[in-house]
């Protein structure tokens, strides 16, 4: 019999274990390479996940493998695991209280756990984590108070005030981007209106509204609810740059080398949140030419749906962070999507938005939409389907292919909405069907 990994109920199974640089625990990747498969599917976890968390998704997710592949196939099974962190407030279907999805849990003070995990995250910032805590329970009606908790988010994220101010210039000077000194909108612009944009968003979400009105004479104390979302948005920040470094300097490279040791190998990417954004820029660390990623499969993918375009629709000179690397997985490159994901619906490109953009700071604009709100775009022949459909016929031998997963992820409470749901028969028969695996 298989051995079976430790918490993970399939084998053989392995994880697969990067720092916050990329750089791998040697031990494990001596362990992934002792893997005797024909197939290897490699799966990494989201932003929101600590090790427990992580270790629980893959072994739901990979259980129902072992019945829907063919005689051929000998599976071997790959976790992922990247410093990540969780807002343990938010409930996770599947893992947590079902009752818990339906009730208003996530208000805007700081759980236990939570607090340890963000000391975990910032070490050495003791102090600027009590004083944000503190500020979150008491929630005083005081801009003075809001000001000064902005001023805090900002430091943990490693934003000088000075550039902050520069960053808003810059975008007062004409240049309607704070690209050029790299400060986020959301940690540059008046705190109570970006507080007031966050708010607004939980409330649409179904999360903490407050007072309803928002408007600009709100009362002070309905704001703290976006100023806790900014607080995670901070974390979203600094996970969104880890996970392509763990990717492209870390995974990919790993995988390279592990391709190279056994040529037959035929290796599976999965990726789930931000996890889709570490297995897709692995692909940046693949040699053109290289045929061992076999499918790529995205379970709600927190990154621009444009990432894979030739030609950014807004910007015919510049094309996606990934542009063209669908050619380097010798299978299809599949985006699996929901209208309930309110995380990736309304906070992914608000973030986006104040990350990249402060002159658009309030507006809809396409160009920031999430590769799990609407699947791929900008990709030319790439077809839109719907999971009855690829199960019923199956999926493209090649290329990008979005399909819309709203039919099976639809559960979650707020703020992330169906962001989670992610651990069902139905997706795992898509990553077989991706990487012809199947009976």
């Amino acid at each position: 019999m298989a051995d079976i990994g430790v918490g993970v109920g399939v084998g053989p199974y392995e994880e697969l274990t990067f720092d916050a640089e990329g750089d791998v625990d040697g031990g494990t990747r001596d362990a992934v390479a002792r893997i005797d498969a024909t197939d290897l599917v490699v799966f990494a976890h989201g932003w929101n996940s600590d090790r427990s968390t992580a270790t629980r998704l893959f072994d739901r997710f990979f259980a129902p493998f072992p019945e829907l592949v063919g005689p051929a196939v000998r599976l071997g099974y790959v976790g992922v695991v990247w410093p990540s962190i969780r807002f343990s407030d938010e409930p996770i279907p599947d893992f947590d209280d079902p009752g818990a999805l339906a009730e208003p849990g996530y208000g805007a003070a700081l759980d236990p756990a939570t607090r340890r995990a963000l000391g975990a995250f910032w070490p050495g910032r003791e102090a600027e984590l009590d004083r944000v805590a503190e500020l979150l329970e008491e929630r005083p009606e005081s801009e003075s108070a809001l000001i000064e908790f902005g001023a805090l988010v900002r430091e943990l994220a490693g934003v000088d005030a000075v550039d902050a101010v520069d960053a808003v210039g810059a975008v007062a000077g004409g240049s309607g981007s704070g690209l050029g000194v790299g400060v986020p909108a959301m940690f540059a612009e008046d705190a109570l209106s970006v507080f007031r944009a966050f708010a607004e968003a939980l409330a649409s979400a179904g999360g903490p509204a407050g007072d309803p009105g928002f408007a600009a004479g709100a009362p002070l104390r309905a704001l703290w609810g976006g100023a806790k979302e900014v607080l995670r948005q901070a974390t979203y920040y600094e996970m969104k740059k880890r996970a392509g470094v763990v990717g492209e300097r870390g995974l990919g490279p790993v995988l390279t080398q592990l391709a190279g040791r056994r040529p037959g190998l035929r290796i599976h990417l999965i990726g789930h949140s931000f996890g889709g954004r570490v297995v897709s820029f692995a692909l940046r660390a693949v040699p053109d030419g290289a045929r061992y990623v076999k499918s790529l499969t995205l379970l709600q993918g927190a990154f621009s749906h444009y990432a894979f375009a030739d030609r950014l629709p807004h910007d015919k000179g510049r094309g996606g962070a990934l542009r063209g690397l669908q050619r380097r997985v010798d299978g299809p490159v599949v985006a699996c999507h929901s209208p309930y994901d309110t995380s990736l619906k309304l906070f992914y490109p608000l973030a986006s938005r104040m990350a990249r953009d402060s002159a658009g700071l309030f507006g809809f604009d396409e160009r920031w939409g999430a590769i799990g709100h609407d699947g791929v775009q900008a990709v030319a022949g790439a077809p839109r389907l719907d999971l009855a459909e690829v199960l019923r016929a199956g999926l493209p031998g090649s290329g990008c292919v979005s399909v819309d997963a709203g039919s099976v992820v639809r559960r979650g409470g707020a703020p992330s909405g169906a962001h989670s749901d992610v651990c069902h028969e139905e997706l795992a028969r898509v990553v077989v069907a991706a990487g012809r695996m199947g009976r």
